[in-house]
């Protein structure tokens, strides 16, 4: 089944570009776009996408505003933050409102479609240079030592820095001279001796465990 998107976004231009670019990925589904929050919020309603790929600097209306009007009326449709701003707060403001994911218009086309699949696939995309304003924040309280787990192998800890450091499965698959199913499948393991479901988490424990240091 395609991934059904519907662009939000006060450009026209930008707006254009973005449905050539997913139409080119045969699980991607252009099924509407909108310039302003009004238009956005009557086309989900009327559309019912999967996904809405959503700016947060629209006239009138706020991107977070849409984003909380959105979890509140239409649950099931999840929120794609793309936006130029790197401020720590919108992001937290953002993923408070109930966005799956917050994406910087300067990633790369890859990104972009990375991010739109995690997203579909109910986990919380954050750009790389942005996973940091989240750690100790957004994500919940968590103390390695109120857990008994299961000692890390060697390759664990590899794909868990690169997991940190905010590469996609793809390109930890390349990194590692990996398959891609082989990478999911110790990232896989990872949540389940960690007890974690996001990103975020995983993040944050390589951070407290010194795989990562910043």
């Amino acid at each position: 089944m395609p991934i059904n998107i519907l662009i939000v976004d006060d450009h026209g231009i930008l707006r254009a570009g973005l449905r050539v670019l997913l139409g080119t990925e045969p699980d991607l589904n252009v099924v509407g776009e909108a310039g302003s929050a009004e238009e956005a919020l009557a086309l989900a309603e009327a559309l019912k996408p999967d996904l809405v790929l959503l700016d947060l600097s629209l006239p009138g209306v706020s991107g977070i505003q849409v984003t909380t009007r959105l979890k509140q009326k239409q649950p099931h449709i999840r929120t794609l933050i793309l936006t130029v701003h790197e401020e720590d707060i919108l992001l937290r403001e953002a993923i408070r409102a109930g966005a799956s994911g917050y994406i910087l218009k300067k990633a790369v086309e890859t990104e972009l479609i990375d991010a739109i699949r995690a997203v579909a696939r109910n986990e919380l995309y954050v750009h790389p240079a942005m996973t940091r304003a989240l750690i100790g924040d957004v994500s919940p309280e968590y103390s390695a030592s109120e857990k008994s787990i299961e000692p890390l192998t060697t390759r664990e800890k590899e794909v868990l820095r690169y997991i940190a450091q905010g590469h996609t499965n793809k390109q930890i698959a390349r990194l590692l001279n990996l398959s891609v199913r082989t990478v999911e499948s110790h990232r896989s393991n990872l949540m389940g001796k960690l007890g974690m479901s996001t990103r975020v988490e995983l993040v944050r424990y390589a951070r407290d465990n010194k795989i990562i240091t910043y």
